[in-house]
């Protein structure tokens, strides 16, 4: 069967943020530590301590947002024990993650400069679990504040004389759990009290963002949009795809059973119906969708690589990993009237990297490649989009052959990226172009698959898992005729006179 789907390039339902395409840093395993930071004294080249390679990968990657210190971490992270000189921070044992010794040496003013090597925005999530009004008061005050305060003043004793800009500012992670097992009533409650202290100073404007529900807790998000939806501008959704049958046996990254491959995507497109339902809900509160979703975790969880610290997370990441990147993003795509930013988690070393590091070693994951071939969705207008798609599987365990998304940027070129869902037959596509001005007049892709459904790059072999020429398509009569290779992520690019 050949699916169809059609494309209306005069019709946008939206602008598809590009903080959708946001990553997720953390104090955890050695995504900090030896992946983005290797210190000014290390032999590994780089940049007042930032890696030089990691950064210059996620600048071509055009990472459009960073969120940072946790997670977890961010609940008991005191923000006063990562500033001034080195040597005088103070060391503590990182309790949630892997019980190693965190020395501090990573903080306010090393994440800020990371963002500004990367061009990035930072988001900065503050700690309501174990910390105090006060505190995140006085941290938004050190970061923003351009006048005379004891904040201005420490912030300039240790070398940053100016103010940053600060947006995005998280009131607590995850509070529903490790950010203290909080009811929904009583976090709703906290929020409103700690946001309020959360101030803007001079010209810089902080946009306020609430924890919200974990996966399916639909309860936790109707108590917040009722209690205090007119405090925030956005509020969170977590949801992680894992394949196994419990967060005991998440299942294997590599070598795993051929069933399990369904099984993940099925997972991981349980997203779209996440969104929607979630959505509703906001809906009832918030009709004009001033309020953002941030999906600001959210990714593959796999057991750890064999002889890792199981606190680290450290695993593989494959094609099928890709894959679940290449269906999240659209739909993110398509749901961008509401989700305003995501951010996949983690970005070195943890869970569904884009960049695995070991000493001065780097490789680029499948994962990566997705968002690198998918940035020019990055601020586009998302165009409507009608689909006949292939099923695999039956009844309530189908999923679609083809998860789409398509956009037209500022200089009209029209982008499409398609996956192919089934890890062992390739897939016919008839995609017809409709609200066309001009002919296009060039049609160029990439693709990204693998010969078997656990293809990984590793530090011996660095491009086993890369993008390359797509051109099993043609052209006639605005009908694109393409036939996508097995478990394949491609984007077409569309130019017209």
């Amino acid at each position: 069967m050949t699916n169809r789907i059609t494309i209306n390039t005069d019709r946008a339902k939206g602008t598809i943020n590009r903080n959708i395409y946001g990553h997720f840093s953390e104090h955890l395993g050695r995504c900090i530590y030896e992946g983005l930071w290797v210190g000014e004294d290390s032999e590994i080249p780089n940049t007042n301590g930032i890696r030089n390679d990691v950064a210059a990968a996620l600048k071509k990657m055009k990472i459009p947002v960073l969120r940072w210190p946790g997670g977890c971490f961010a609940d008991e992270y005191h923000w006063k024990d990562g500033i001034g000189p080195k040597e005088n921070r103070k060391r503590m044992i990182n309790t949630h993650w892997g019980g190693v010794v965190e020395n501090n040496h990573f903080g306010t003013h090393e994440f800020m400069m990371l963002c500004e090597m990367l061009e990035c925005e930072p988001y900065i999530n503050g700690n309501v679990g174990s910390g105090t009004v006060q505190e995140m008061a006085d941290w938004v005050e050190y970061l923003t504040f351009e006048g005379v305060s004891p904040m201005a003043e420490m912030r300039e004793a240790n070398g940053r004389p100016a103010p940053w800009k600060v947006k995005y500012f998280g009131v607590g992670n995850e509070n529903w759990g490790c950010g203290g097992n909080m009811r929904p009533e009583y976090y709703a409650d906290l929020y409103r009290q700690f946001q309020t202290y959360v101030r803007n100073y001079g010209s810089n404007r902080i946009h306020k963002i609430a924890c919200g529900p974990n996966t399916d807790d639909y309860h936790w998000m109707e108590t917040l949009m009722k209690q205090a939806h007119r405090f925030m501008d956005s509020i969170t959704l977590h949801y992680y795809t894992v394949p196994g049958d419990s967060w005991q046996e998440k299942g294997a990254a590599t070598g795993f059973p051929e069933d399990m491959w369904h099984v993940t995507l099925k997972k991981a497109m349980f997203m779209e119906e996440l969104i929607s339902k979630h959505s509703a809900i906001m809906d009832q509160y918030d009709p004009d969708k001033r309020i953002g979703l941030l999906v600001d975790e959210w990714g593959t969880w796999h057991d750890v690589e064999p002889g890792t610290n199981p606190g680290f997370l450290y695993q593989q990441n494959t094609i099928r990993d890709a894959l679940v990147a290449g269906i999240s993003l659209n739909i993110f795509n398509e749901h961008c009237d509401r989700v305003q930013m995501a951010n996949i988690a983690q970005l070195v070393n943890v869970l569904q990297a884009v960049i695995l590091t070991e000493g001065e070693k780097m490789v680029l994951t499948p994962t990566y490649h997705v968002f690198d071939m998918y940035k020019v969705h990055q601020d586009a207008q998302l165009l409507d989009v009608h689909l006949s798609i292939e099923e695999l599987g039956e009844g309530k365990q189908a999923i679609p052959q083809i998860s789409v998304s398509a956009s037209k940027d500022e200089e009209g070129r029209v982008h499409i990226s398609l996956c192919n869902l089934d890890h062992q037959a390739s897939a016919n596509v008839e995609l017809e172009l409709r609200g066309l001005i001009n002919k296009f007049v060039s049609v160029k892709g990439s693709t990204l698959t693998s010969d078997t459904m656990d293809g990984h790059n590793t530090f011996e072999e660095t491009n086993k898992v890369a993008p390359t020429e797509f051109t099993a398509f043609s052209l006639v009569d605005q009908v694109i005729s393409a036939d996508l290779p097995p478990m394949s992520v491609t984007v077409l690019e569309l130019t017209a006179e």
